[in-house]
């Protein structure tokens, strides 16, 4: 498995927001307003997957007191990862496209409203990311130190 490539996670949410963005200027009138849900959800999901890296790295590289991972556990850990990175990265995009639409309706009510939440979301988002991109490193086998380099 490849690691993710963070331009590919910027390609997915810059065309996920101008697809936003261009799909909101006929239907925001529409539409319910934003939940401010997804912010502590997304960022309970970011810090969960931070602390997972966190743990595994310690258990991979063999820290004292720490138990030794099953390699399966690694490899579905690195699958969520990867369905967190692109998951954020649509769901950024979804987000900054609505923050971009509702910044030029500020002076009304819940057009304001909307911008923040979705302002909010799109930093937890973002959070989730770089959190499944830790995760995803931290995943990685360590380089053994003696082995032959001159391959």
């Amino acid at each position: 498995m490849k690691p993710s490539h963070p331009g590919v996670l910027a390609g997915i949410f810059v065309a996920v927001a101008l697809l936003t963005w261009a799909v909101l200027q006929p239907l925001y009138v529409s539409i319910p307003t934003v939940p401010w849900t997804a912010i502590p959800t997304v960022l309970l999901l970011a810090v969960g997957e931070a602390y997972t890296g966190w743990m595994t790295r310690a258990r991979i590289q063999r820290k004292p007191d720490a138990r030794p991972v099953e390699p399966l556990a690694v490899a579905r850990l690195v699958a969520l990862a990867k369905a967190s990175a692109y998951g954020g990265a649509v769901f950024a995009g979804v987000f900054a496209g609505f923050a971009l639409y509702t910044a030029d309706l500020l002076d009304q009510g819940t057009p304001r409203r909307d911008f923040f939440i979705t302002g909010g979301s799109f930093v937890a988002c973002v959070l989730l990311v770089c959190a499944a991109l830790y995760l995803e490193h931290c995943c990685r086998v360590p380089k053994d130190p003696g082995a032959d380099t001159s391959r």
